[in-house]
């Protein structure tokens, strides 16, 4: 308990400290943001401060911080510690600096900001990434909660039956107007969802010694002995740095009022998922007892055990409430996975998106293949795991892509070029883990360790090379500028 309290501390001084250093470095100003200068009535909204961030907050918030968690901790209590330090130091930078360098460019998705910062050929490669990370999101996002649903209804409505009604719901919220859906349920989810995860936490510490949360330790506990290294870091994802955030935060920059709002809606949102993560990664080690109980009823899916879980820990009534916070979560991130995909294709076929008739062209072929993907999932004993893995590998690397697009902001626009170090750091640190990853994985390259560890460090470096190199040539660029405007300067004074 004292290392979760400690986790927990982190997290907050993270967010009053190192949330203003992050401010600090992008220089926020007093311009108009898209939501004032725009304002189309159909994505650039203005929305109050708060609502923004309950908003964000469920967007961001999936299924990733809850069965990530719960699949993070079968590693052991070295979780807590990746969430503490991926969140507070990777993902609310990332989170952000992905939020305001958009406001920045009137809303622009993370696809064009790549073509913006590192190269034309980097916007395509991001756009096709983009799309296929936010269907395959969508898609879990589909699953997983039917499979929730399905637990607490009679056999008739079934999985597949939940599924037909959730992608019913996530068309209309494609479709319609931010505020008139999204921008009203949000904000009671978001708060549904807090006190769920505070019931859970709640009903663990007072169980009357019944369940213990185990002190930290670096240990690898996991039953088959799967690394740490990179497997965890790909893992846990949402809970602590997620590339899908990447995709979310442009929408919610499209409605902030202030450039002052991001540290609380962007940042804030990242650090208050972070929390829900170290909850049921909590609940996850301190209600099975062992990781090798906990390995074992994953097995049968994580809908079950967040549904054992739920209910052994409230009780029949606590436990169909705190399974509604967590079907919320995913639910409230499907529906803006599958309308950040319209938008990014909006932006790619230059379609408009006021009118209606332009969101049906683009909406009605991506709910049709996540159905589609959804079926296989539902379908298929081991599909929803599928999907997870490559959407978690896709995921983070998305989030490494981001993190450089921020890094090449901060040394082209930034006032402390400096400060890109804030974002380079993590992006050398999620190059290494994406790539080691993919080598070694099975739904990979399948390469031995041995091989995989150096190439990934290989890699990493390379890029961090690249990083100081371009941030020197820039700097006596731009230092060359700056003296050649101050000789101009004075040359007309005389």
């Amino acid at each position: 308990m004292i290392s979760l309290s400690i986790a927990f501390a982190v997290l907050v001084a993270g967010y009053l400290i190192y949330s203003r250093v992050t401010q600090k470095v992008f220089d926020i100003d007093d311009r108009k943001t898209p939501a004032i200068e725009k304002n189309d009535g159909v994505d650039c909204v203005p929305m109050k401060t708060w609502k923004a961030f309950l908003v964000q907050l469920l967007n961001i918030a999936g299924t990733g911080p809850i069965f990530g968690a719960l699949m993070g901790a079968v590693f052991g209590p070295v979780v807590f510690l990746w969430i503490v330090l991926g969140s507070v130091l990777g993902g609310a930078v990332h989170d952000y600096m992905s939020g305001m360098i958009s406001e920045r460019h009137g809303g622009a998705s993370v696809a064009e900001l790549s073509g913006e910062y590192l190269g034309k050929a980097a916007k395509w490669v991001m756009r096709i990434f983009s799309v296929v990370l936010l269907v395959l999101c969508g898609t879990v996002f589909v699953t997983s909660p039917a499979g929730l649903l399905a637990n607490l209804t009679p056999d008739w409505m079934n999985g597949t039956f939940w599924a037909i009604i959730i992608l019913a719901y996530y068309l209309l919220a494609t479709l319609l107007p931010i505020d008139k859906l999204i921008g009203k349920l949000y904000p009671v989810f978001g708060v549904l969802l807090i006190v769920m995860a505070c019931a859970v936490l709640g009903g663990i510490l007072f169980s009357g010694g019944k369940f213990t949360i185990p002190e930290l330790s670096l240990k690898n506990l996991h039953p088959e002995g799967t690394p740490v290294w990179p497997y965890m870091f790909i893992t846990v994802a949402c809970g602590a740095i997620s590339g899908f955030h990447a995709t979310q935060s442009p929408m919610i920059a499209k409605c902030i009022t202030s450039e002052k709002a991001g540290r609380q809606v962007f940042y804030g949102a990242m650090i208050s998922e972070a929390v829900i993560a170290l909850v049921w990664a909590a609940a996850g080690v301190a209600f099975y007892g062992t990781t090798e109980l906990l390995n074992a009823a994953l097995s049968g899916g994580a809908s079950n055990v967040v549904y054992e879980i739920s209910t052994g820990v409230l009780g029949t009534f606590g436990g169909i409430l705190a399974i509604a916070g967590v079907v919320v979560c995913p639910i409230t991130s499907g529906d803006t996975a599958f309308r950040g995909a319209r938008l990014i294709l909006a932006e790619t076929f230059h379609l408009e998106q006021k009118k209606i008739k332009n969101r049906l062209v683009i909406t009605i072929p991506l709910l049709v293949v996540g159905g589609l993907l959804t079926w296989f999932a539902i379908a298929n004993d081991k599909g929803f795991g599928i999907i997870w893995r490559y959407f978690s590998w896709s995921n983070q690397t998305l989030a490494m892509i981001s993190l450089w697009v921020a890094t090449a902001y901060l040394i082209k626009k930034g006032k402390y070029r400096f400060g890109s170090f804030i974002t380079a750091i993590p992006a050398a640190f999620m190059s290494a883990v994406s790539m080691t990853y993919i080598l070694t994985a099975s739904e990979g390259f399948r390469l031995s360790t041995a091989i995989a560890y150096p190439i990934g460090g290989v890699f990493a470096g390379a890029l961090f090379v690249v990083y100081i190199v371009f941030y020197a040539l820039y700097s006596k660029k731009k230092g060359r500028r700056e003296s050649e405007s101050t000789i101009k300067k004075e040359g007309e004074t005389q």
